[in-house]
């Protein structure tokens, strides 16, 4: 499968002053695939997986010098290494903390030898190693495939250049416009898990691509366990499952655990949110910018990264939700509000961890939400959601006026145009802003 992430890794591989590259993300969103997609415009490529064969972890023991390293690893794998025309991946690098601690020194005595690293659970390693590669190391995150990427799946990439060549001006054929909003409802139920659409596109079996979201389910529950050392793999659980029930609302530990165990929870939130489980939203004032210094810490929601696995927690049919009414689809979980924030950060620079923001304004006089707030150059655009293609936009046209703002943004089901300050862009076009 073609990915956005492609481009920067070919980047990454052409330019002559790149370093040891770090690829983040969580568990199954298709990094390892992604690095041997890229190995295939090498001459030699030798993947080290740390967790496979765990026998490698003592060739780094001692001197983390990269020659020596590096022969040890000859000799095992029986691959040849050349600098300008080798690409080494070491995967599952979090099971050898001292292979991260020699990345640097790769970077520093074999800078012509392409080198990336990546894991699942690469965040908590990195967290224990202090100042680890500050200024040696690049770093790209990949998320689950984004709704043009499952264009791109689907061999319709002609219709996703469509979408990017329309706008207020120009909008989108009616035909073509009620075709990707088929396309789009087939995504909402599937989510952007690679293994999941990869089954779809085999053999279009919903129960299938179900059965696959509840093995992925079970796989990051088995990965909890090894969290156990710092909270419960039962409340990790029951956090994992409220976000998937708090999503579209204010985030309340009270609604996880009573008052005398919240602690525990808080920890088992900031420990999903390191996995890349979960993604939270602050609530900012958003009167400047940057946005991230107005924020309210204690104020925010959270999204689960995935469509599909967030409707599976929620306990949803996939296969029931295809013969409803796409309305009742988009409705159910705040599922339009959720596509958007992963749509969101999936478009965002991967060179940097992206943070989403959302506004409300709590007044028995006029209460008012904006679903995101996001800053465009040196500008600040607010987005509001709606499910279909009704609704008012008070809070949006507030927010317009008590910020001194010219424009704002709705994602619906409608096509491209404009309401006076409001640009109305179809939901399965957030590529486009």
């Amino acid at each position: 499968m073609k990915r956005q992430i492609d481009r920067y890794l070919q980047a990454w591989k052409e330019d002559q002053e790149r370093k040891v590259l770090l690829l983040r993300g969580a568990r199954q969103v298709g990094k390892t695939y992604c690095v041997r997609r890229l190995a295939e415009t090498f001459e030699t490529f030798m993947e080290i997986n740390f967790e496979e064969d765990p026998r490698l972890i003592s060739f780094f023991e001692g001197a983390l010098n990269p020659s020596e390293i590096n022969q040890k690893l000859i000799a095992y794998s029986g691959v040849s290494l050349k600098p300008g025309k080798s690409l080494l991946f070491f995967d599952e690098i979090q099971a050898c903390p001292n292979a991260i601690r020699a990345l640097r020194f790769y970077n520093e005595k074999m800078p012509n030898l392409h080198v990336i690293a990546a894991g699942s659970m690469l965040e908590f390693a990195l967290s224990e190693i202090p100042s680890f590669g500050v200024g040696r190391i690049s770093n790209l995150f990949l998320y689950p495939l984004s709704f043009r990427e499952f264009l791109w799946a689907l061999g319709r990439e002609e219709l996703d250049q469509m979408v990017q060549n329309a706008n207020v001006s120009q909008p989108l054929d009616t035909t073509l416009h009620r075709e990707l909003l088929e396309k789009f409802r087939i995504y909402q139920v599937l989510g952007g898990m690679p293994a999941v659409i990869s089954a779809f596109i085999s053999g279009r079996d919903l129960p299938s691509c179900q059965k696959i979201i509840d093995e992925l389910v079970m796989t990051f529950q088995d990965d909890f366990a090894k969290y156990k050392k710092k909270v419960s793999v039962i409340r990790l659980m029951e956090v994992f499952r409220s976000a998937a029930h708090q999503a579209g609302g204010k985030f309340q530990y009270s609604k996880v655990a009573q008052q005398e165990a919240i602690h525990g929870y808080k920890v088992a939130l900031e420990l999903l949110i390191k996995s890349g489980l979960i993604y939270r939203v602050y609530h900012t004032s958003a009167n400047g910018i940057p946005l991230g210094a107005q924020i309210n810490q204690k104020k925010f929601k959270v999204i689960l990264f995935d469509l599909g696995i967030h409707q599976r927690l929620l306990g949803l049919n996939l296969s029931d939700h295809m013969l409803k009414d796409p309305m009742d689809l988009i409705s159910k979980g705040n599922l339009a509000e959720l596509f958007v924030g992963l749509e969101l950060m999936a478009y965002h620079d991967p060179t940097i961890r992206p943070q989403l923001y959302y506004w409300h304004r709590e007044s028995r006089a006029s209460n008012a939400e904006v679903d995101y707030v996001v800053q465009r150059e040196n500008e600040i655009l607010p987005i509001e959601v709606k499910a279909g293609t009704k609704g008012g936009m008070r809070s949006l046209f507030l927010f317009l006026e008590e910020k001194g703002m010219k424009l704002g943004v709705r994602f619906s089901h409608e096509n491209f145009s404009r309401l006076e300050k409001i640009k109305v862009i179809p939901i399965y076009a957030v590529s486009t802003l």
